[in-house]
């Protein structure tokens, strides 16, 4: 428990988020109750040891990773130890993310009869937010004069703006009469007035592809990369769709050049262009 306090406190005055708080104090209780240490008699060598143990369990280089970079948050961040492990992981390996055509889109929302349900996934792919931030929109962020909404507090601490899809603004006004919500409260909340939890919109999700023939393998996250996909291949340039997608490195942003490739492949060459041929 006291590593975990140390953890919160100086994660806190970094501003570093809630789940990335949560993970780390998660990754150091268990290299804790392997180590069976108190802080301050372990050494460079019982991580190692640990992190060792953790590739012969056969972790995902990405797992390795988080722990790692739990372990020199909590002894060069907070307790000021120099960490110099002799170990190393691959990489992650950059696999492009999945995505849906415009079409299997509107079919997954067609498939959906619950108004509720089916204005939650609309509003995940038509603004491109991720999932924790729908659950924690409230009435007050969002704008129907000006057409758009905002992200409080979203990933990295950050307040970001969003599109409001016209489609949906009449569907939002009545769902909030509807729900007789106001300007404070939370835009979708469950029988008990308490905001819908990621595991409820996952089961929608799952329901909805069943229903709607599609055989990929979907994640809510996969409207994410579909709303910045689509964007692109409507002819908007990167630059454009990062701020949209609350992205640091527009790096991060240009990996939907490459799902909106198909499109592209429709420019014509300069070279097909010149006057005379040159064969």
């Amino acid at each position: 428990m006291f590593a975990q306090e140390i953890i919160r406190k100086e994660a806190l005055q970094r501003n570093l988020s809630p789940r990335t708080i949560e993970t780390y104090c998660f990754c150091v209780d268990k290299f804790l109750r392997f180590c069976c240490k108190e802080l301050k008699y372990v050494t460079r060598r019982d991580i190692e040891e640990y992190l060792s143990r953790l590739v012969l369990w056969n972790k995902s280089s990405n797992t390795l990773n988080v722990h790692l970079n739990a372990l020199k948050f909590l002894f060069e961040q907070c307790l000021k130890k120099r960490l110099t492990l002799k170990i190393s992981f691959s990489k992650v390996p950059r696999t492009l993310p999945e995505f849906l055509t415009k079409e299997e889109t509107a079919a997954l929302l067609r498939s959906i009869s619950n108004p509720k349900h089916r204005l939650m996934l609309q509003m995940l792919y038509g603004t491109g937010m991720r999932v924790s931030e729908l659950l924690h929109l409230k009435v007050k962020d969002l704008d129907f004069n000006q057409n758009y909404g905002w992200v409080r507090q979203g990933k990295g601490r950050k307040d970001r703006l969003f599109v409001l899809p016209l489609h949906l603004k009449e569907c939002l006004a009545e769902h909030i009469r509807t729900e007789n919500l106001n300007r404070d409260s939370y835009l979708f909340v469950n029988s008990w007035k308490r905001p819908y939890s990621a595991s409820s919109l996952r089961l929608i999700l799952s329901r909805a592809a069943k229903q709607a023939g599609l055989v990929k393998n979907l994640h809510l996250h996969t409207l994410r990369h579909s709303f910045a996909t689509h964007l692109i291949q409507n002819g908007y340039s990167v630059t454009e769709v990062q701020p949209l997608m609350g992205h640091n490195s527009i790096n991060t942003t240009m990996i939907y050049l490459h799902l909106a490739s198909p499109n592209l492949l429709n420019v014509q060459s300069p070279l097909d262009s010149l006057p005379e041929k040159i064969n």
